[in-house]
């Protein structure tokens, strides 16, 4: 069979009849003023904030800012990272990681392979981001059943949803030791009240990473030795172009951008990776609409993305996946007893192919058709929420030519997913809430057709054609106080699977590699996340004590051992202090020793990882320059990571990165 072409079918006439569609309700509108920025969970934008959420922006996603997606949000509250080096890293909130983590652009699919190989980069960049909303638990249901662990929503302004006047822009270059980093990153918009255009690109490339400890490199067909994780380098670059008109009652606006990265993949030496996405966007909102229904809301993306895996400069094996996401939210006016909410349907669909030697899973095709409710009722002493998402799945497996081991067949699912919960005002200072939710999700094409050999996790993977439904109960409860500045969470969750989909060993060996076998289980997930801010000091200047915490168990039930690749225990704190233009920080995180493993994986010793920044922000008559720097790993300690496939496959070969200095200025105008 030969390679797919990155362009598919592409459902134009249902794309195209769904911006008739919108196009036709906004001629009714009324006028309406510009809606207001919410919380990726919260699309009413009710004050009451129900489930747990956090969002990075401005200076502290600036100093946070990592090449990668993962390490941007590691050490947020039950959030960590499947770290695959520096260059490859997924999220994993409260112990759930792959697909049971939806990643969106923009509250819309973000298409990719990175839930399918650990070495395989999200292919966004913190450089083009505005923002990075983070929701955990039951809430996420809204986006389907494959977030039940939670949702990371990357929010740009590539399509400008705000009437502008005159050109604003942004500009940012920072460097850093440790990995060599050199990156340049700038926007520029420009509209009035009819229409604004936006465009943006970044450039960033950086070295092999330093760490503190000696390591083996055979990269160059010679063993050499160094301080520095062998073949850790990268380069990416990207841009996007968008626009938007607008009207009284709304917008429509359209980008396109494009996303490359080369990069190794540390696991192997001479192996490195050449991605490259392209992503066509269009949104649009139609405010006071007559009747029922107050709003409407469209979202159509196609994204074209294809990788290809170089051994010492050879092309080998091509990963290509193309699909489609279109979803539209209409949000009602009040019914009943007060009753407000959004009703939506979603539609994706995708194509995949991994052609070469080391394809591990077939060519197939993935569709989902998704209708979904969310509602809020306030009350006197807080809100209810409640939700509902059905979807139809349906994944078939092309097999491979070049490859026949692959099975051929098709598979269709039908998963429902409910969710409520609510907000109890305990006192003035004093909020109790809620969340419970019964979430299914259908398994994705790997879990099922997947039959060869996987590097990354070095091992033969085979999946399970006769998978069912991965099922969850889920809850959590979490006390908040807050007053003034003061502040304090608390939540404590669970998730009980009833067919938990995961690769389990065997004793079987398949060309030199263990068999890993796709298997549902049963599973418990149970921790606690908190977090609290303290002023010590108030005068000309403020001094703040933030910390935090975390912990999460993870069992399979069915043979009472523990699960892999769990985060330990971790207490962190950050003393901040601010007076006028200056802020500085220092914080340290501890990370307890890891032991609770399953048999074959390996532990990892405690560490604690110490930082410190400071920034000056530096105001002009039409520009502001903020100028920061961040030191990481202040004390060069080493460290594992315990949520790493690298420390149980190849420990020893991927420390967490050494000290490490970053410095930079943004100009704003």
């Amino acid at each position: 069979m030969s390679p797919v072409s990155p362009v598919w079918e592409r459902p134009l006439p249902k794309a195209c009849s769904m911006v008739l569609l919108f196009c036709a309700l906004s001629a009714h509108a009324q006028n309406a003023a510009v809606s207001e920025v919410v919380i990726t969970g919260n699309p009413l934008g009710s004050e009451a904030r129900v489930t747990p959420a956090s969002s990075l922006s401005g200076l502290q996603l600036l100093e946070r800012g990592q090449s990668t997606l993962g390490e941007t949000l590691n050490q947020l509250p039950g959030v960590s990272s499947t770290y695959f080096g520096p260059n490859a890293s997924r999220p994993i909130i409260r112990g759930l990681d792959g697909d049971r983590i939806r990643v969106l652009n923009n509250s819309a699919a973000s298409l990719d392979a990175s839930a399918l190989s650990y070495d395989h980069a999200v292919p966004l960049d913190v450089l083009s981001t505005e923002r990075i909303e983070v929701l955990r638990g039951p809430a996420a249901l809204q986006f389907g059943g494959s977030a039940v662990g939670g949702v990371v929503n990357v929010i740009d302004n590539r399509i400008p949803r705000e009437a502008m006047t005159g050109v604003l822009g942004k500009t940012q270059l920072q460097g850093g030791t440790g990995h060599g980093e050199r990156s340049v990153a700038g926007l520029v918009e420009t509209g009035n009240e009819s229409w604004g255009l936006h465009v943006d690109g970044f450039d960033r490339r950086s070295g092999d990473v330093a760490v503190p400890v000696t390591l083996a490199c055979e990269k160059t067909g010679e063993t050499r030795y160094a301080r520095r994780i062998c073949n850790s380098a990268s380069q990416s670059r990207g841009g996007a172009f968008g626009a938007s008109t607008f009207w009284d009652h709304g917008y429509l606006g359209a980008s396109v951008n494009t996303y490359q990265s080369d990069y190794g993949t540390v696991a192997e030496d001479r192996v490195t990776i050449g991605m490259t996405t392209t992503r066509y966007a269009l949104e649009g909102e139609v405010r006071h609409l007559p009747g029922m229904w107050e709003s409407a809301k469209l979202r159509i993306s196609h994204t074209d993305y294809r990788h290809t895996e170089f051994d010492a400069g050879t092309a080998g094996t091509v990963f290509a996946n193309a699909g489609q996401d279109v979803r539209i939210e209409m949000r009602h006016r009040a019914w009943g007893a007060g009753w407000r909410g959004v009703v939506g349907v979603q539609a994706e669909s995708s194509r995949f192919s991994a052609v070469g030697d080391e394809a591990f899973a077939p060519f197939s095709r993935a569709s989902n058709q998704a209708v979904f409710v969310h509602e809020e009722l306030p009350t006197a002493w807080g809100q209810v929420n409640a939700g509902a998402r059905f979807e139809s799945a349906r994944v078939t497996s092309l097999g491979n030519a070049a490859l026949p081991r692959f099975e051929i067949g098709t598979r269709q699912f039908t998963p429902l997913s409910l969710a409520a919960g609510g907000l109890v005002k305990l006192a003035p200072a004093w909020s109790l809430t809620g969340n419970a939710a019964l979430t299914q999700r259908a398994p994705k094409d790997s879990e099922l057709f997947a039959n060869g050999p996987h590097l990354a996790t070095h091992a033969w993977e085979i999946g399970n054609s006769a998978l069912g439904l991965e099922k969850a109960r889920s809850a959590d409860v979490g006390l908040a106080w807050k007053a003034g500045a003061h502040r304090m969470t608390v939540t404590a969750f669970t998730s009980q699977f009833d067919n938990f989909i995961g690769l389990m060993g065997s004793a079987q060996v398949l060309d030199n590699l263990p068999v890993q076998n796709y298997q549902g289980v049963k599973a418990r997930f149970q921790g606690l996340e908190a977090s609290g801010l303290a002023r010590l000091w108030q005068r000309a200047s403020t001094l703040d004590l933030a910390l935090r915490a975390d912990t999460v168990r993870a069992t399979n039930t069915t043979t009472g051992e523990p699960l892999p690749r769990i985060a330990p225990l971790r207490l962190g704190t950050t003393l901040a202090y601010a007076q006028g233009p200056w802020q500085a920080k220092l914080g340290w995180d501890w990370h307890a020793a890891q032991s609770r493993v399953p048999v074959g994986s390996v532990s990892t010793t405690a560490y604690t990882l110490v930082n410190a920044s400071v920034a000056y922000r530096q105001k002009g008559e039409a520009t502001a320059l903020t100028w920061f720097a961040r030191i990481d790993n202040l004390t060069d300690s080493l460290a594992y990571s315990a949520t790493s496939i690298l420390t149980s496959t190849a420990f020893g070969k991927s420390p967490l990165p050494g000290r490490a200095f970053k410095f930079g200025v943004q100009a704003s105008f």
